[in-house]
C-alpha cells in the first residue's frame, strides 16, 4: 500500500461490513428509499450473519428513531449535527442499549470511523464522547417511538390500551407468514382480506390497485377470473408469471371496463399507518396534513371501482391504514352511506400488520 493510500486509510477508518452496510441504507432512507427494498439488494454480498446485524440495526433505529434523537439532543446540548452523524449516532446508542451481544468497543470504533468514512472527520470526536458517555439514558415507552399527533389520533379512535398496543406492535420484528394457497409470504392481516370477496369458482374479479399480486394471486387460487391493474407498468410485469389479465390504468381516473365483474376488490393506496413494524419510515415521513390528499384520491379510486360492478356483485374496500379519513370517511362519501360489513384488524390485538375492510353489496 503507498504512503498516501494508507494515510487514506488511516484518515477515513474502517469498519465492519454489517455496519457500512446499515449506515449506507440509512442515510438512503433519509433521502426517501425504503429499507427493506435496499436490504434485500445490498445484503447480498454479506454472509448470514452480517446481513442478520444490517438489518437489525437499520430496522432498530427506524423505529425508535424519535427516542434515539431525544438521547442524541440531551448528550449535545440539541447541537445541530450533519445527517452522517446523526445516523453513525442512532446506530451506535441503538446498538449500546438494546443489542446484549455487540462488544461496545466494536460500536464505538465504528461510529467513528464511519463519520471518517463520510468525511465528516471534525465530528469523530464528537461521536467518541456521545457514545462513551456513562449517564444513564432517559427511561421511554412504546408511544415515545410514535409521532405525538398520530398517537393522540389513535388514542381517540380506539382507546388508549389499544393505541399502547399499537405502539408496542410497531416495535416488533413482523412474523413470517405464508399464504397456504398460493405459497407466497404474505402478512396474515392481508390473507384476510380478500376471503371477504365471497369467491367462487369462475367468477369475474377486478383487483384495481393490484401490485404486487398477492391478493390477486390469492384470488386466483379461489377459481377467479382475473384482470389486474395498476398505474405502473414496471410493477404489473412482476405479475405476469400469474397468467391473468393485466391492465396498466391509473384507477383513479375513469376505468375501461363497465359493469362487467362479479368481484371486485380496491385495495385501496393508503398511508400505511397499519405496517409500522414493517415499514418503520412511515412514522417519519406521514404528515396529517397528508391525509385529506390520500382521502381524496382513494374516494376517485372506489367510485370508479363502484362503476364496474355488476348488479347483486361484492366491492370490497380495503386499505393497511389505522385512519378513519382513509377508510370508513372514504366509504361514506363514495358510497352516501356505511355498510354493516366493516372492521378493522388492529396491530396488537389480532395478529400481523394493521387493516381496515368493508364489505359492499350491491
Amino acid at each position: 500500500m503507498s504512503g498516501a493510500n494508507a494515510r487514506k486509510k488511516d484518515v477515513q477508518g474502517s469498519c465492519t461490513p454489517a455496519r457500512s452496510v446499515a449506515f449506507d441504507v440509512l442515510l438512503r432512507v433519509e433521502n426517501g428509499a425504503w429499507a427493506s427494498e435496499l436490504l434485500r439488494a445490498w445484503s447480498a454480498k454479506l454472509d448470514t450473519r452480517d446481513a442478520a446485524l444490517a438489518h437489525e440495526i437499520v430496522f432498530g433505529v427506524l423505529r425508535r428513531q424519535l427516542v434515539l434523537d431525544t438521547w442524541i439532543a440531551a448528550r449535545t446540548n440539541s447541537r445541530k449535527l450533519d445527517i452522517e452523524v446523526r445516523i453513525a449516532l442512532r446506530m451506535g446508542l441503538y446498538q449500546l442499549r438494546y443489542l446484549d451481544r455487540v462488544p461496545p468497543y466494536a460500536v464505538v470504533s465504528d461510529a467513528v470511523n464511519l463519520v471518517k468514512r463520510a468525511r465528516k472527520m471534525s465530528a469523530a470526536g464528537l461521536v467518541n464522547a456521545v457514545l462513551k458517555n456513562k449517564t444513564p439514558l432517559a427511561e421511554t415507552t412504546a408511544s415515545g417511538t410514535i409521532p405525538a399527533w398520530l398517537y393522540a389520533r389513535w388514542v381517540r379512535h380506539f382507546g388508549e390500551a389499544a393505541a399502547a398496543g399499537i405502539a408496542e406492535h410497531s416495535l416488533l420484528e413482523p412474523e413470517a407468514a405464508v399464504e397456504p394457497s398460493t405459497g407466497r409470504v404474505q402478512d396474515i392481516g392481508a390473507q384476510w382480506i380478500v376471503p371477504l370477496l365471497a369467491l367462487r369458482p369462475g367468477m369475474s374479479m377486478l383487483d384495481t390497485c393490484a401490485a404486487p399480486g398477492n391478493k390477486t394471486a390469492q384470488a386466483i387460487a379461489a377459481g377467479a377470473k382475473a384482470t389486474a391493474c395498476d398505474r405502473h407498468m414496471h410493477r404489473l410485469a412482476g405479475m405476469r408469471e400469474l397468467g391473468c389479465d393485466l391492465v396498466q390504468v391509473d384507477a383513479a381516473a375513469a376505468l375501461p371496463f363497465g359493469r362487467c365483474f362479479d368481484r371486485v376488490l380496491v385495495d385501496a393506496p393508503c398511508s400505511g399507518t397499519g405496517t409500522l413494524a414493517r415499514n418503520p419510515e412511515i412514522r417519519h415521513r406521514l404528515r396529517a396534513e397528508d391525509l385529506a390528499d390520500l382521502h381524496n384520491r382513494q374516494v376517485r379510486i372506489l367510485s370508479n371501482a363502484i362503476q364496474c360492478l355488476k348488479p347483486g356483485g361484492v366491492l370490497v374496500y380495503s386499505t393497511c391504514s389505522l385512519e378513519p379519513e382513509e377508510n370508513e370517511d372514504v366509504v361514506r362519501e363514495a358510497l352516501g352511506r356505511i355498510p354493516e360489513e366493516t372492521s378493522y384488524r388492529v396491530p396488537g390485538v389480532q395478529p400481523g400488520d394493521g387493516f381496515y375492510a368493508a364489505v359492499l353489496r350491491f
